[in-house]
């Protein structure tokens, strides 16, 4: 077997994933992506009420805090026809949007900004020279040489202390590090920043929600109440803070995240050709102006784009058994069909098989790649292995000649003087991270105006209990409920049968992405970048790696979950 570079676990995720790289020299030849906990939320729904689905589903992750919940609803609201009011509609993407650039912002400094950024390196900057350069591309307030001195101390506190905490065991000095030190004491600085930041942008999910993480959902519309004055429902005093709340998030996306992410990638334009992966791309569509069943109201467009060619959307229909289809040839699952078949999620089955699919046996050095070696499966479109996230999401947007779209990439581009090309790669699979942020930080405010309009009008529906009764569904149903999640498209398929769940399915933006190879050996989206012109300069600090599995944001507590090897028990839950 052909030696390999492993890195296990990829850290600065959510959840487990182990990367196995054969290199050519210097350079990755194969690269192979395994999620290393086990699949299996979705058979704890079968048998339950459908109403009640969101509320196991939303547990599937703490990070994107919301989005399982909102597939989940839709899910059952498809099934059942089930339309929501406006008002109800607004809020859900107000949430949404919240939560996207809560999730983008804590992703770029929190995540990924230490692959590129040397905090160790901040100790020797100058803090007047990082002064001038933070006033040179930024407007924020907090850019005194005094200011950076102080957060040079803390920094320097940390590390004399021992204290170094997430910073530490990074790859300090690090020859791929190309920031000047100045540069990587202002990042710090905005790391600190989005720390605070952080907590305030969350609130919006507990004024609708009523809490974070995991805000509360209903079939049918919201749980928030609408009356201007009482001190229990969404009041004039509540609707306000939201309104500070959009207010000062687009401050720190326009005046720290936008500026920090053009400087950043001004010093790293070699990374615009490296990462590209698979050049296809899915999008389930998102954020409606008016609902679900019109996606032409969609801020977020649905289709695929395939080989890169942005001049034709292919139309994408999921509920149609011969497009989205999961295989599991290389992963610890068995299908009742066999196992190079496909299944679409309405027929999805979760059957585990570690033993008798190649698992190999802990400890390890490494996994048998010829055989199952993921616990995730292996989703495609039509037969294609594709990619979802930001990166999809701002493609279709740029194809579709979404106006602000085109303004921002244009802008990037010209910036950092990229071809469009570049946004094919690890580079560009980050800024359209930032992008993405800047244009939902713009459509949140639209939303907020409108849903005070409505309120003005003497509107506060918030929920439609038309079909809410079991004895007013039909017998047999079953629904695709979809979203755009931070991470990309995510899908729930939900099979409903007297009243109760008859079979649940989600697939999960991880998947797309970090699934291994299909049966016709073609890898996922995670493998497929790392095969893409990735060096490493060396196999012991394996940044490259991280920088581009990173550029992903992997969640993949998503794709996995705990199981117990010895009684075979996949989760418990115990309701009084």
């Amino acid at each position: 077997m052909t030696e390999r570079v492993v890195v296990d676990p990829i850290t600065r995720i959510e959840g487990h994933l182990r990367i196995e790289a054969e290199m050519a020299g210097d350079t990755i030849a194969q690269a192979y992506s395994s999620g290393t906990m086990v699949r299996g939320i979705e058979t704890i729904l079968q048998g339950r009420d459908p109403r009640d689905a969101w509320a196991f589903a939303q547990r599937i992750c703490g990070v994107c805090t919301l989005v399982h919940g909102i597939a989940s609803v839709r899910a059952v609201e498809d099934a059942l026809n089930y339309e929501i009011p406006a008002n109800a509609q607004l809020i859900r993407n107000l949430m949404i949007g919240a939560q996207y650039i809560h999730d983008h912002v804590m992703h770029f400094y929190h995540l990924h900004a230490l692959d590129w950024v040397d905090v160790v390196s901040a100790l020797e900057a100058d803090p007047a020279a990082t002064a001038a350069l933070a006033q040179s591309i930024s407007s924020w307030p907090k850019s005194s040489p005094g200011y950076f001195a102080d957060v040079q101390r803390r920094l320097k506190g940390f590390v004399e202390g021992g204290q170094l905490g997430i910073f530490a065991n990074g790859y300090w000095g690090h020859p791929a590090y190309k920031l000047p030190a100045e540069a990587n004491l202002m990042a710090v600085a905005h790391y600190l920043e989005a720390l605070a930041w952080q907590r305030d942008v969350a609130r919006l999910h507990a004024i609708f929600g009523g809490k974070n993480p995991h805000p509360n959902f209903v079939v049918g519309g919201v749980t928030s109440p609408i009356d201007l004055n009482s001190d229990s429902a969404l009041n004039a005093k509540r609707l306000a803070e939201v309104q500070t709340i959009l207010t000062n998030l687009r401050v720190f996306v326009d005046q720290v995240y936008v500026p920090d992410t053009l400087a950043i990638a001004s010093f790293y334009k070699d990374w615009a050709e490296r990462g590209e992966g698979l050049g296809n791309f899915l999008c389930f569509g998102d954020l409606p102006a008016i609902g679900r069943s019109d996606p032409a109201s969609f801020l977020f467009p649905r289709g695929v784009i395939l080989n890169r060619d942005l001049s034709s959307i292919h139309d994408v229909d999921l509920h149609a058994e011969d497009e989205i289809q999961e295989f599991i040839s290389h992963s610890w699952y068995d299908y009742s069909v066999g196992n190079d078949r496909g299944l679409h999620p309405y027929d999805g089955e979760t059957a585990l098989n570690y033993d008798g699919r190649g698992g190999v046996k802990p400890p390890y050095r490494h996994l048998d790649v010829e055989q199952a070696y993921s616990w995730m499966k292996s989703p495609r479109w039509k037969g294609h292995s594709v990619e979802v996230g930001p990166l999809a999401r701002v493609l279709m947007l740029y194809a579709t000649g979404h106006e602000l779209t085109r303004e921002l990439v244009g802008m990037t581009l010209s910036h950092l003087d990229l071809p469009v090309s570049a946004l094919f790669s690890t580079l560009g699979r980050t800024a359209a991270r930032t992008l993405e942020t800047k244009v939902i930080a713009e459509s949140l405010q639209g939303w907020y105006d409108e849903l005070i309009a409505n309120i003005r009008a003497g509107d506060t529906r918030t929920f439609n209990d038309r079909l809410w009764e079991p004895s007013t569904w039909p017998r047999e149903a079953r629904g695709a409920g979809y979203m755009e999640a931070p991470r990309g498209a995510l899908g729930h398929w939900i099979r409903i049968k007297n009243g109760r769940i008859a079979n649940y399915q989600a697939v999960v933006p991880s998947t797309w992405n970090a699934g291994p190879r299909d049966p016709q050996g073609i890898p996922g989206a995670y493998e497929a970048a790392l095969q893409h012109n990735t060096q490493v300069v060396d196999v012991q600090r394996p940044i490259e790696i991280l920088r581009t599995i990173h550029s992903f944001d992997p969640c993949i507590a998503c794709a996995v979950h705990l199981n117990d090897p010895a009684t075979g028990e996949r989760i418990q839950v115990k309701v009084t």
